[in-house]
């Protein structure tokens, strides 16, 4: 068995517990400073998760002649990655929290500052607090942005539906507001999963968050139902996760697809009735409804009008920017073709920027991009799953050139191994990201 990190019986008291100022770190700000270009090259990143934290600490360590900059809002970064981990007592927020020193240590100048505007023909961002950055060349690695407005009755951002029915799809405190509800809700109730029409980052996400939901509902709360409305036909990993929720959690999970008959999209919700209503007319009164919105570009990027629609183009050989000169997009943001938005992604993406910026900056060799991702879903205890592409640039566009995924019906033995390397890939991009060593992992 898959050891949890507390037990059931101080579950509830553990998620309750969590520590407010690990989960909100303090977001107090002196005023940022004006930096000017100087003789040194100087690369400025906005974003400082598994994209922007990869590349700056790449570039420090491999060419410490590269001033680096990072401007950051947060001073701790909770992986969205293995999050959903959390759900089933398998890991702690505490676990998934990272702050920047290690990439301190290595040079990194930290702002802690909200980016709030670009001026690419001039070559600076401006910050909320006032500071003005300029740059030789800049990375944006924003995340995602929520269409709050394609979930009609859901509101606004850190308005009454993202409280009643947290989408927890930015890891924090919207993921451990979902886990109280959890927590608080009664047995043999009922919990709602919306995931979100494509694109949006981790495809297998909701999915494997279902699972477990399920394996916490299973353990400490066995009448009730999860039930999964999806706005898409079909999703990724489909076959494992639907032979995952018949095997491990057999009637707990209840999955609504859409179909060409009947659209499950969400036609309207009520946080106050906790009311949820489908276009194919299905209705549903939840305890515990998470509701992810459809997902766009993080805002720094569209108000620089670097995106066209909700998501950015970019050259697939660099990830350059093809609306601006210097400025390079990675991770969700970005449109990357075949590639998914992911942290595995965003992290390939990143060690491919970091090389052309080397080349360009300090003389260093160039070689051709190629990028990776895998994503591992945990289905159960010690049992995870995985999908994954090599990808390179062909013809102006990020295409996949091998692909793998576990098959249906894996032995424990494989799931096992599966998971562990999920495992070890935590831990690795974690000490690429953030220059930290992951404890417990």
């Amino acid at each position: 068995m898959t050891k949890r990190l507390f037990s059931r019986r101080d579950f509830a008291k553990l998620i309750s517990a969590a520590g407010a100022a690990t989960l909100s770190p303090g977001s107090s700000r002196a005023q940022a400073p004006n930096i000017n270009r100087g003789a040194r090259p100087h690369v400025v990143i906005i974003g400082g998760g598994a994209g922007g934290g990869t590349l700056a600490h790449l570039l420090r360590r491999g060419t410490p002649e590269i001033d680096v900059t990072l401007i950051e809002a947060q001073k701790q970064y909770t992986s969205c990655f293995f999050s959903n981990l959390y759900f089933s007592g398998f890991r702690t927020l505490e676990s998934l929290t990272h702050d920047y020193g290690g990439l301190e240590s290595v040079g990194t100048k930290m702002i802690y500052d909200r980016a709030t505007a670009i001026d690419a023909s001039k070559k600076f961002v401006s910050t909320q607090s006032g500071g003005r950055i300029s740059y030789d060349r800049l990375v944006v690695s924003p995340g995602i942005d929520f269409k709050y407005e394609s979930i009609p009755g859901y509101g606004e951002a850190g308005g009454l539906g993202e409280q009643a029915m947290p989408h927890a799809y930015k890891a924090g405190a919207q993921t451990k507001l979902l886990m109280d509800q959890l927590v608080a809700m009664r047995d043999g109730g009922v919990v709602v999963l919306a995931p979100p029409q494509n694109p949006y980052r981790c495809p297998p996400g909701p999915y494997e968050r279902a699972c477990m939901i399920a394996n916490y509902l299973k353990d400490n709360k066995p009448k009730s139902k999860l039930i999964i409305v999806d706005p898409k036909r079909n999703f990724s990993k489909q076959q494992l996760f639907m032979q995952a929720f018949a095997n491990y959690y057999p009637g707990i999970v209840e999955v609504h697809l859409s179909t060409e008959i009947d659209d499950q999209s969400i036609k309207r919700v009520d946080p106050k009735t906790m009311e949820i209503e489908t276009v194919a007319g299905k209705k549903i009164k939840a305890d515990v409804a998470n509701i992810i919105p459809a997902q766009r570009a993080g805002t720094i990027v569209r108000s620089a009008m670097l995106n066209e629609g909700d998501w950015c183009p970019i050259n697939a050989e660099t990830f350059g920017s093809t609306k601006a000169s210097d400025i390079f997009i990675v991770g969700d943001a970005s449109i990357a073709g075949e590639m998914p938005k992911s942290a595995f992604s965003a992290n390939s993406q990143a060690k491919a920027v970091s090389n052309f910026l080397e080349a360009e900056l300090a003389d260093k060799p160039r070689y051709p991009a190629r990028y990776r991702n895998t994503c591992w879903s945990m289905l159960g205890p010690e049992a995870s799953v995985k999908i994954g592409a090599s990808y390179a640039a062909k013809d102006g566009k990020v295409v996949a050139v091998n692909t793998f995924v576990s098959k249906t019906d894996e032995d424990d033995r494989t799931r096992e191994k599966s998971f562990k390397e999920s495992r070890g890939w935590y831990a690795g991009i974690v000490a690429e990201a953030f220059n930290r060593r992951v404890q417990n992992i």
